[in-house]
């Protein structure tokens, strides 16, 4: 990276943000150049240009993290032809005002999701955007542009679907039984039944309409489906394993949920009870419990979480909470770089995610507090990447 920026002029210090556990590269970085008129040519000369196969994107570094997250001047395109790249969404957009990111969204293979972003200096610029460009013909698509709301800012859309998913599959199930007891509620197109590591069978069964996969899940979600003597079976502490009925969905949507129910456990309600920590460098390995005997002798522990992946596998990291600060404190004194199982611990004070970015901004964007000068528009030297 170094040897790219300086061909353009002197460079100051890069710095490649890196995973706290595996090191591996997030994927941006921090240019500081010694003179603004070496930044705004690498800004000129260097975006978009390809580095190890991908093309960077390079823009000036934003100190005031509320410039971002307001949405102020922020717009959202869809219905990309699938051959406009960020260069190309850039040129079409760049003609209405100062453009401070732009981007179109890439699946894992590099592959465009017919989406993109682009965010102004001013809201006036992204005002006459979405006028001029709303409607119009970019390559072999006509685009729709709108300004971009958050997630939580959104209306609800419809759910309208055909595919269910199913778990919770009886072991004697087969296709003719599955059929037979949803094919009464509409039209199936196709069906299948999986097994997952532990053998456990799940399927997916697709309907010619959506009212008839609605009134499948409406229906059969939570039915019993155990005879008495698996009844009689069941422990007190096991969960009875009722059938679940539900619309199959995309891994991206089942990662948000996991997430939204995941958070609350490992952050606010743990919060609430104590002082929470957070420990990474675990391995994949730890479960909850395992987790909690090892911060047990130091003090009262009301929750303790590992956090895991869709694989029921940890994600290196958790979070336990004591009851009192003295405990908290014996615990980060006496577990802190111990190594468990190969790899020494990380534990600290666990502090909400938006405090967290920011200070890993502050502390690892160049320059910080060096710099006498300011850069374009006063924003200092610094390039983001």
């Amino acid at each position: 990276l170094y040897e790219i920026f300086n061909s353009v002029g002197p460079v100051g210090s890069i710095r490649v943000c890196r995973d706290g556990v595996s090191r591996r590269s997030l994927g941006y970085g921090y240019v500081n150049f010694h003179a603004v008129s070496d930044a705004e040519r690498a800004l000129d000369t260097l975006n978009y240009s390809s580095i190890k196969g991908r093309a960077c994107r390079i823009m000036w570094s934003q100190r005031d993290p509320s410039l971002r997250k307001s949405g102020v001047g922020n717009i959202f395109v869809r219905n990309l032809d699938r051959n406009i790249d960020n260069k190309a969404l850039y040129d079409t957009f760049s003609l209405f005002g100062n453009i401070l990111s732009c981007k179109v969204a890439c699946g894992p293979n590099g592959n465009s999701r017919g989406y993109g972003f682009v965010h102004y200096e001013t809201e006036e610029a992204a005002k006459q955007a979405i006028e001029r460009v709303n409607g119009m013909q970019i390559g072999d698509k006509t685009v729709e542009v709108t300004r971009f709301l958050k997630r939580d800012d959104r209306e609800p859309a419809p759910l309208t679907y055909t595919n269910i998913y199913v778990k919770n599959v009886p072991p004697n199930f087969d296709e003719e039984m599955l059929k037979s007891m949803f094919g009464g509620y509409g039209t199936i197109t196709s069906s299948a039944i999986l097994e997952d590591a532990k053998g456990r069978k799940f399927s997916f069964i697709n309907y010619e309409t959506t009212e008839s996969a609605q009134k499948a899940v409406e229906e059969l979600n939570g039915k019993d489906l155990r005879t008495d003597e698996q009844k009689e079976e069941q422990k007190d502490d096991e969960e009875p394993g009722l059938l679940y009925v539900g619309r199959a969905q995309t891994k991206a949507e089942r990662a948000r949920e996991f997430k939204a129910k995941s958070a609350p456990v490992a952050g606010s309600q743990a919060r609430q009870q104590g002082v929470n920590l957070y420990v990474k460098n675990l391995d994949e390995d730890i479960t909850d419990a395992s987790l909690k005997e090892l911060f047990e002798a130091f003090g009262t522990i009301t929750s303790s979480v590992a956090m895991k992946d869709e694989k029921d596998k940890c994600k290196g990291f958790g979070f336990v909470c004591f009851a009192s600060p003295d405990e908290a404190t014996k615990a980060v004194t006496e577990m802190h770089l111990k190594v468990v199982k190969g790899k020494p611990l990380y534990v600290g004070l666990a502090e909400k995610k938006e405090a967290r970015q920011e200070r890993l901004r502050q502390r690892y964007q160049p320059g910080a507090g060096m710099m006498g000068k300011g850069g374009k528009d006063g924003m200092g030297k610094g390039m983001g990447k």
